[in-house]
């Protein structure tokens, strides 16, 4: 296929019938998937799934993330015209990514949530694919974990955010974005004395034996530094990658529930990612985009190019066997 396709190609998310290769169609028409991925629940033969789950229950100050994979799909559609930037492979061709669609859910029986999410991934893992999400409020990534470590055991997390999400909370039955993580650390999902949370510019009384990467230490080594910190402490072990889109600095990422300043660049963010290939990545999400707040469509560009770059990785760990 080439750009003069546009003419005749359209509605790619149902018609197209091969799951690889780059997509033509008009960037402002079409029925809209992530990159132009095919919508389908069957998952034989496919490397990478990518879902939606747009829930928003426990947000700290602007509600809003369940918008975020409509809005997060529809940016990615200025995306798959071509290989991505600087990996010198094209993952879309090489592999079948589909879209899953999004999670359905009771919004009216939130404390059914977590198990309906757990099992939604679990099935897509046990189905031989990875997990590519689009959120929703980051206690999503604590289900999430959950699938992955009945399939993978501890994992190496790569958590990129302005909040540590380690607040104390032992009651393991609340639905809470902001300690989330610390009760995957207590449930044993997590290794954290092997994982890293990069971008932290709030406070927390005690990390739970998570290596840090703050924005000022980010801000002053370097991307290229912090990426090789990051490789050296998750080693060659199963890792998830989580980026909650306020690790960003509001200037690149208004779009959020809870935006902090002095965050990462995107550029920043874009060459710290880049700079992880080679790492086990067994899938990820991307979290609290909040298109509301962003009449401009960057924090969905934003959480568009991290979900590419998560793709990337996946695929990079899966060619190097």
């Amino acid at each position: 296929m080439a750009l003069e396709d546009a003419k005749t190609e359209v509605d790619g998310a149902f018609t197209r019938r091969d799951p690889r290769g780059l997509a033509y169609e008009n960037a402002f028409g079409g029925a809209v998937s992530f990159l132009r991925r095919r919508y389908t629940k069957d998952l034989a033969g496919v490397d990478l799934a990518v879902t939606g789950v747009p829930f928003d229950q426990a947000v700290t100050h602007r509600p809003g993330t369940r918008f975020g994979p409509r809005a997060i799909r529809e940016a990615s559609t200025l995306q798959p015209y071509d290989p991505p930037y600087g990996w010198g492979y094209d993952p879309l061709s090489e592999f079948s990514v589909v879209d899953y669609g999004d999670l359905a859910f009771d919004y009216a029986k939130v404390a059914d949530f977590p198990d309906a999410l757990h099992a939604h991934i679990q099935g897509i893992l046990a189905a031989g694919a990875g997990s590519l999400v689009l959120g929703g409020d980051h206690f999503i990534t604590l289900p999430i974990l959950r699938a992955h470590f009945e399939k993978f055991g501890p994992l190496r997390v790569i958590q990129f955010d302005a909040h540590s999400d380690l607040w104390a909370d032992d009651d393991m039955s609340r639905i809470d974005h902001g300690t989330m993580m610390y009760k995957a650390v207590k449930q044993g999902y997590v290794d954290a004395a092997n994982s890293v949370q990069i971008g932290i510019r709030t406070e927390c009384p005690d990390y739970l034996g998570f290596n840090v990467i703050d924005a000022a230490e980010a801000h002053q080594i370097g991307p290229q530094a912090v990426a090789a910190r990051v490789r050296e402490i998750v080693g060659d072990a199963p890792s998830y990658l989580t980026f909650d889109i306020d690790a960003l600095d509001p200037a690149f990422a208004p779009g959020t529930g809870t935006p902090v300043w002095g965050g990462l660049a995107s550029w920043q963010a874009a060459a710290i990612l880049r700079g992880l290939a080679g790492i086990n990545l067994t899938g990820g999400d991307v979290v609290e985009v909040s298109p509301p707040y962003d009449p401009t469509g960057a924090t969905a560009v934003a959480g568009a190019h991290v979900a590419m770059e998560i793709m990337c990785l996946y695929g990079w760990t899966r060619r190097q066997g």
